[in-house]
């Protein structure tokens, strides 16, 4: 027995999971239909696929939003966590989801999987018959993922960096890093049975004044670091940053920086996609304004050119959305991809040269570190600082990056940190912003800039 399923089996041997059939299961995986694999729409689809957020507690509220969705024409279904699942606290998600049974009220802000069990969750997803994305949060997502991939849920969100650096205060990085390669290495043995398994980084991260060099550089490691252990599907993500130009610039560096690092390790065969998030930050509380802010993303995605976009709801700001509401806006977002078409190419060579130069010297001091495998380079450069996250709440990560939004609302770094950005960039950086302010004045503006959307 290799040492893999050996660590697969004491997982599995949870008290909260039923008897786990690992032969019955790699039989499922082998024989599902290939609608149930987002890898294969991404190699099929002649249009961006469209994938809202949800979560209910019961079964009958989970299967109740995904019929509202396909009638509003989804492309990938979602499936939310609840936070105690995300904690790995199944016996209280158990006892709230026999709560939310018996009550008709919901207990839980999401769906409880492990507590559900795959053999009941996948008359569900082979019911509806689309691809479904696991979207959690959670540092050590081990038994989820398995529960997950035997219910027919192939499509798995998350890494150890962007679900750990946004969400949490004191969980140990290093163990992060372990149990995301444990993922990594189950989708990557499931997907030598069909269609791949897709993995996808969380670009949005803390969605505060991000610059995009941070994102990008957090997003090609996670990369490496899934293609590494064999995965073959994977997708690169961020979310819309305020600034149009910038959200364009930030695509197509993206997408040839990871092209071009994927083949640094030999990986040019793993397919790899770029995904665009409609506003993560604060939203307007009027819907209206929800409704526009919505719009004007799905346009920035088609001029991206992401292969898929994962939508909001006008009631964002207000409360968990309602299924009516989430149905709408798949409706809306693809009448509007529908109808958008021969958009112009957008170009600025300057921006885009500036953000390539700092990616490219943030991953060589990256991989300039002495130790001897990739995650530990990578968490090394995370204590050290090189990597550092505006607003992570984390106690690793430094928070000594400060960035503010210039005139044109460009995400623009001002105070650099131990980040590695080269002084020339740095120069141009700061150039774009007024910086001949008292310092009340510039936390303002960072606040302002916040909640710009608002």
């Amino acid at each position: 027995m290799s040492q893999l399923q050996e660590e697969r089996e004491i997982i599995l041997g949870n008290e909260n999971v039923d008897s786990f059939d690992f032969d019955e299961v790699r039989e499922f995986v082998r024989g599902a239909d290939e609608q149930l694999f987002i890898s294969h729409h991404f190699d099929t689809a002649q249009k961006m696929l469209v994938q809202p957020r949800g979560g209910f507690p019961t079964y009958e509220k989970q299967f109740s939003l995904y019929e509202f969705f396909v009638d509003a024409n989804v492309d990938v279904l979602p499936l939310t966590i609840d936070s105690n699942t995300r904690l790995n606290d199944y016996t209280t998600a158990r006892k709230m989801l026999r709560l939310s049974e018996a009550n008709e009220i919901d207990m839980l802000n999401g769906y409880p999987l492990v507590n559900h069990g795959y053999r009941s969750t996948r008359k569900m997803m082979t019911h509806f018959n689309h691809p479904v994305s696991l979207r959690h949060g959670t540092p050590d997502a081990r038994l989820l993922i398995e529960i997950a991939i035997a219910s027919g849920i192939f499509e798995i969100e998350g890494g150890p960096i962007t679900y750990l650096l946004p969400y949490s205060k004191n969980f140990p990085l290093d163990k992060a890093f372990l149990y995301w390669k444990y993922v990594e290495r189950v989708c990557a043995d499931y997907s030598i049975l069909n269609k791949p398994i897709n993995r996808e980084s969380f670009g949005p991260l803390t969605a505060t004044l991000v610059p995009p060099s941070i994102t990008i550089v957090i997003q090609l490691l996670e990369m490496l670091l899934s293609l590494e252990e064999g995965v073959k599907s994977f997708s690169v993500s961020f979310a819309q940053q305020g600034s149009m130009i910038q959200d364009i610039v930030t695509g197509k560096v993206t997408r040839a920086l990871a092209d071009y690092y994927a083949a640094q390790i030999g990986c040019e065969d793993a397919a790899i996609h770029l995904v665009y998030h409609q506003w993560m930050g604060a939203f307007p509380t009027n819907r209206d304004s929800a409704d526009q802010l919505i719009n004007m993303s799905t346009v920035i995605a088609s001029m991206v050119g992401a292969d898929k976009i994962i939508t909001k709801t006008r009631e964002e700001a207000v409360g968990i959305p309602t299924k009516e509401a989430n149905a709408q806006t798949v409706a809306n977002t693809q009448y509007t991809l529908n109808i958008l078409g021969g958009l112009p190419a957008i170009l600025d060579e300057q921006e885009e040269e500036i953000l390539t130069a700092e990616v490219h010297a943030i991953m060589e001091a990256v991989f300039n570190d002495p130790a001897d495998t990739l995650w530990r380079k990578v968490f090394n450069s995370i204590k050290n600082g090189i990597i550092d996250v505006p607003f992570s709440p984390h106690i690793i990560n430094h928070n000594e990056m400060i960035t503010i939004r210039d005139a044109q609302k460009n995400i623009r770094i001002i105070k650099r940190g131990n980040v590695p950005i080269p002084d020339r960039c740095f120069e141009y950086e700061k150039s774009c912003c007024d910086l001949n302010k008292d310092t009340t004045s510039i936390v303002n503006d960072i606040i302002h800039d916040i909640g710009i959307m608002q």
